[in-house]
């Protein structure tokens, strides 16, 4: 006879659920109330249909343009991120020790970028790209080469750059350190009886085993990239131009700063639904080489 299943810890967990379902709830009905409607002030609506979203999702008009544009940053920023992320993290990972008292100083040392609050990244980063003051732009100017981070949109894009890859690469190394220490020694003793090269190792042994967690990292740091706004906010302040202004910039400028509630709740929920579209395809993809390769 089968053991009955005891439910009982549902009771515990059923609060917090519903504390998570209201809370996320009623803000997102708020936005698609916003969403459907227009206001003239004195908390008065009438109804607005599609309009807003017609709007957003045509080129030719003026959030549509900004839209366009703003997504078309953040899409190129992710994609820029990742292609430098990854394989610098991955590429540390192996360099890590394996053993020893200096197992635990370097991995540490490694994740105090993370625990620096982004607000604070920002500061620090907006002072330290400073041409005249700061370490990073001093010496880029020093070297004769351009450098402005407020006039120049490349030195702007390659700060931004920059600062993400210095706060977040150790998020990849911790979790491709993981995962090359949960590979058993069997493969490597078996790599190295059959006098296998490092890059046959690690290309046959240690990146296949490597998917699982690279799953992971990549949709962690494309749904960090795809909703960057602080660093970009404090350093640069969305500019030169409109050269850094994000989708959460442009969405923040549209609800704050114009009041333009219709249009920036269009624009939350088509850019929620862009952000849940595209990690959906990343984790199919992944999954999908992950069950070839086991195969």
């Amino acid at each position: 006879m089968s053991k009955p299943i005891n439910n009982r810890a549902w009771f515990f967990v059923l609060p917090v659920l519903g504390f998570v379902m209201f809370s996320a709830i009623i803000p997102m009905m708020t936005v698609v109330n916003y969403s459907v409607q227009d206001t003239m002030g004195s908390n008065q609506f009438f109804w607005n249909g599609d309009q807003w979203f017609r709007d957003l999702l045509n080129p030719t008009t003026e959030i549509g343009a900004r839209f366009a544009g703003a997504l078309g940053r953040n899409l190129t920023f992710s994609l820029v991120a990742l292609l430098i992320e990854v394989p610098l993290g991955i590429g540390m990972a192996l360099c890590l020790p394996r053993q020893g008292w200096t197992v635990g100083f370097v991995l540490v040392l490694i994740a105090l970028p993370m625990l620096i609050p982004w607000n604070v990244v920002g500061t620090i980063w907006q002072i330290f790209a400073r041409a005249d003051i700061g370490l990073f732009g001093a010496t880029l100017v020093g070297m004769g080469i351009p450098y402005n981070v407020t006039q120049d949109p490349t030195s702007a894009w390659v700060t931004i750059v920059v600062i993400d890859a210095w706060h977040w690469t150790p998020l990849v190394i911790l979790l491709s350190y993981a995962g090359l220490r949960a590979i058993p020694d069997a493969y490597y003793q078996a790599a190295r009886i059959d006098s296998a090269s490092r890059w046959a190792i690690f290309t046959n042994v240690e990146l296949p085993k490597l998917h699982k967690v690279l799953v992971i990292a990549v949709l962690l740091r494309f749904m960090q990239t795809f909703m960057i706004y602080t660093e970009p906010f404090v350093v640069t302040g969305g500019g030169p131009g409109s050269s850094t202004t994000f989708l959460a910039i442009d969405l923040v400028k549209i609800a704050l700063g114009q009041v333009d509630l219709g249009n920036a709740a269009a624009m939350s929920l088509v850019y929620n639904l862009i952000t849940l579209t595209i990690c959906w395809i990343f984790y199919t993809i992944m999954t999908q080489m992950d069950k070839r390769g086991a195969e």
